[in-house]
């Protein structure tokens, strides 16, 4: 338990930095005996900032509107029967193709695993603090349509899509 008074602690929630306070209060007197004053505030940073990043992936997930989230390109089966490479996976996992500003298209029949692979993809990009959407084309086109019957309702529309960046458009 950290020795941090009331009125600090007060003082740190109405910052807003309650992951940092949390992560002081965390911390173990008895693992942190021997260490420096800064070796603590780094590790309380550390924990604070991983606690951070976490929400800011799950929200970024969250808001993607994924069609399945559990999605992982690490966890595919069948990789070579559906004529995949695995090592373009893994190159699509770092989502380096984002900052090329490359395109990337899925072709296959039906059920063979074309939308869960885009879902995984999104998943890897909003691991990487990407902001990503999945949407279905009839979808897109019905919002489409609804936008261009409203006044300034196109710019809208262009504007919330061209606003991602990375847009999963499935059909």
């Amino acid at each position: 338990m950290s020795r941090i008074d009331i009125e600090t602690k007060r003082k740190l929630r109405e910052m807003g930095v309650t992951t940092l306070l949390d992560a002081f209060d965390a911390q173990d007197d008895t693992l942190t005996l021997g260490l420096a004053f800064e070796e603590k505030i780094k590790l309380a940073v550390d924990d604070a900032h991983s606690v951070f990043t976490q929400t800011k992936v799950e929200g970024l997930i969250r808001r993607a509107n994924l069609r399945y989230p559990n999605a992982d390109l690490r966890r595919l089966d069948l990789v070579e029967e559906r004529g995949l490479d695995r090592s373009m996976i893994a190159g699509l996992g770092t989502c380096s193709f984002i900052d090329r500003q490359q395109n990337v298209v899925f072709q296959g029949f039906t059920g063979s695993g074309k939308s869960y692979l885009g879902c995984a993809l999104a998943k890897a990009a909003c691991l990487h603090r990407v902001r990503a959407h999945y949407i279905r084309m009839p979808e897109l086109e019905e919002a489409w349509q609804l936008a261009r019957d409203k006044p300034a309702g196109t710019t809208k529309f262009l504007n919330k899509y061209a606003a991602f960046t990375l847009l999963v458009i499935d059909e």
